[in-house]
Formats: structure tokens, sequence, C-alpha cells
């Protein structure tokens, strides 16, 4: 019986030795806290791990706490370099190996700070350049995390209906950071919003007024900053664009019409792709400030129309307008209407395109005032009445 026992034993080795692993660990985990000069905890940043063998790439958050935690990292050296909330470095480490245990690193600046005056070779200018940048960073990692939540909170504001509110969070955010275009653009379009909403004629434009002086500032900062800069942002011209489009929109409003035009032209040449919106805007404030059925602007509507239809072709509503400003030079021989050359394709154009839109009646009417047939994208003619 002895004996027995003595060979299970032996087997049970030898299968031991034989059997290959179930699991090759290849992976570790990572963790760390990350603080700043002051030793407070650096909030909703990352640390970017790099693998320098495989350039794998990792990019951990922060917590509240300035924490940070990942399983499943692949072993080897790396680059692990702490960015701000604005993607910019804090600081790095060089050469840092994950093994298939738990890895810790922490970024302490106030550590490292104090490190670097204990004798890393610097001169104290180049300490005192380096202590600067660290707490100009910190300053403005804070100053981003406040304006954040004041654009999230005048985001909500907003979506619910309460513009007030939202025009007092980004006051208070431009009283934080006067020098940031967005958050004066944010503010005139929460002034543009509340204007609509005013019974009082008086405080409506007072409204407006401020949209205007909200949306210009962020056109000379945006402005600065393109001017400025070594390499021009590739959608500068896309926001300045988007700027010049919603002051058109206040200036309009105010019925300063020439200011708007002025506005809606610069936006369409600084952003062609999206002219065809530019130009549809600018024909629509000379259409609705046209009140007295004027010539000229009738003209100019058409012609803004035009610029519309040229840009995307597919923008049906500006077919019907263009349409429009024309038969309101029509005249009358006879019993008949005689509107200028255009007038019926335009309005045909438009039935082709949006067969059901909200404008297709009146479209109709129209033609059948021309003695004009109805024709649409089916391919289906039938005489106007």
């Amino acid at each position: 019986m002895k004996q027995f026992f003595v060979v299970l034993a032996l087997l049970m080795l030898v299968t031991g030795l034989c059997a290959s692993p179930a699991f090759a660990q290849d992976t570790g985990s990572v963790k760390g806290v990350c603080k700043d000069v002051e030793g407070k905890p650096i909030t909703g940043a990352v640390v970017e791990w790099v693998n320098a063998d495989t350039g794998r790439k990792y990019d951990i958050k922060t917590n509240n706490k300035g924490e940070y935690f990942s399983l499943g990292v692949q072993l080897g050296r790396y680059k692990v370099t702490l960015l701000g909330q604005d993607n910019k470095e804090i600081f790095h480490y060089n050469g840092f190996t994950v093994s298939g245990d738990e890895n810790t690193l922490d970024f302490d600046m106030k550590k490292e700070q104090a490190n670097a005056a204990q004798g890393a070779g610097l001169t104290p200018e180049q300490l005192k350049q380096q202590q600067e940048q660290v707490a100009n960073i910190t300053k403005e990692n804070a100053t981003i995390k406040n304006l954040n939540e004041k654009l999230a909170a005048a985001k909500t504001a907003s979506d619910a209906g309460d513009f007030d509110t939202a025009i007092a969070q980004m006051t208070e955010a431009t009283q934080m950071d006067p020098n940031r275009d967005l958050l004066w653009a944010k503010l005139g379009d929460y002034e543009l919003g509340s204007a609509t909403k005013q019974t009082d004629s008086a405080e409506k434009s007072k409204r407006y007024d401020a949209a205007v002086t909200d949306y210009q500032k962020a056109l000379d900062l945006k402005q600065k900053a393109v001017d400025a800069a070594t390499q021009k942002p590739a959608d500068a011209p896309k926001v300045l664009a988007s700027f010049y489009n919603n002051l058109g929109k206040a200036e309009a409003q105010l019925g300063k019409t020439d200011e708007a035009v002025k506005a809606y032209n610069q936006a369409a040449q600084l952003d062609p792709p999206g002219a065809g919106m530019y130009y549809f805007n600018l024909g629509a404030i000379l259409t609705n400030a046209n009140t007295t059925n004027n010539g000229d602007m009738r003209k100019a509507a058409a012609q803004a129309f035009d610029k519309a239809i040229a840009a995307d072709p597919a923008r049906a509503d500006a077919y019907y307008w263009k349409g429009t400003n024309l038969i309101g030079a029509a005249t009358l021989q006879g019993d008949k209407m005689v509107a200028p050359p255009g007038t019926a394709e335009a309005f045909q154009k438009y039935l082709e395109l949006a067969p059901t839109g909200p404008h297709a009646e009146e479209a109709k009417a129209m033609l059948a005032g021309l003695g004009a047939p109805v024709e649409t994208s089916y391919g289906t003619k039938k005489k106007g009445k």
C-alpha cells in the first residue's frame, strides 16, 4: 500500500511538470496619485503611458482625489507623462518599468520642485522659470476647471429655457477670464436667445445690443489670437465665420441691415463650405427688412439667394424665397401676371426638391397665378389653374 502512494505522488509530480501553464501573465496594473506644487490633487488630468518598445499608449484619467488606476497594461519600459486639462505637459518620467505586479508611480510636483532645487544642475534663474511654469500650469488648470463648470451650468440652464441664469453664469465666466473668445460668443448666444422671449421692446433691444457687443469681443479676441499664432489653427476660419453669422443675426434684429449684410458676407468669405447658409441668412434678412417692397432690396435679396443656391444647389428654401422676391416685381398685362425671368423656374425647382415642403402650396399658387406648370421630382406635370 505504501508503494502505491509513492507511485501516485510521483505521477502527480510528473503531470505537474509536463503541464503547460494555464495563464501567462503579460500585463500589469498601474496606479498613483498626482499632486500640484501646493500638495493639492490634480483632478481631471491624464496620465499618459507610452511603451518605449512598442509605442502602445494608455491614457488614464485622474479622479477628484488626483488618483489614477488601470489594469491590463502591457509589460515593458514606459515614458509616463502627466497632462493637464488643457493637454499641456506638467511633468514626465522616462524608463519606468511595468512588471507583472502592481506598479505605483506618483506625481508629486512639490517634491519634484524640491528635488530640482537640491541639485538637478539648474541655475537659480532656470529653477525660478521652472517654478513659475509649474505654478502657471496649475493656475491655468484650475481656471479651466472653473470655466468648464460655468459653461456646463449655463448650457443646462439654457436647455431648460432659463436664459437669465445662463447669462449670469457666462457673465461670471467672462469676469474670471475676459480673454477667451468662446466665453464671449456663448454669452452672445444666450443674450440673443433671451431677446426673443422679451415682451418689452426696450428690453429686447437692450439684449440684442448686448449680443452685438459680445460677438464683437469674441471676434476681436479670436482674430488677435489667429494673427499672433505661428501656425494658424485649421478651424479658425470656420469659428470666425460662425461669430460673424451670429453677429449678423443680432444686427438684423436691431434694424442694422447694412451692418448685418457686411457680417454675413464676411462669414461666407471666411468659410466657403458654409456659404450656402450664410447667403441664405443674408437673403432672409433683406426679405424681412423690405417692408416697403423696395425694388433694390428685392433685387439684393434675390441675388443673395442665387449665391446660396450656387453654394448649395439642394437648399430648397433658397429657390422659394428667390421666387418670392422676384414675383414682387411682377406686372399685370391685361389680366395676366408677368414676372421677371426665372420666377416660375424658382418655384418649380422648390417643388422638385421639396414637393411636400412647408411652402409647397404657396409655390403652387404662385405658379397658378403665373399660368405656369407645376413640376415635381417625380416627373409629373399639371397645368396650374
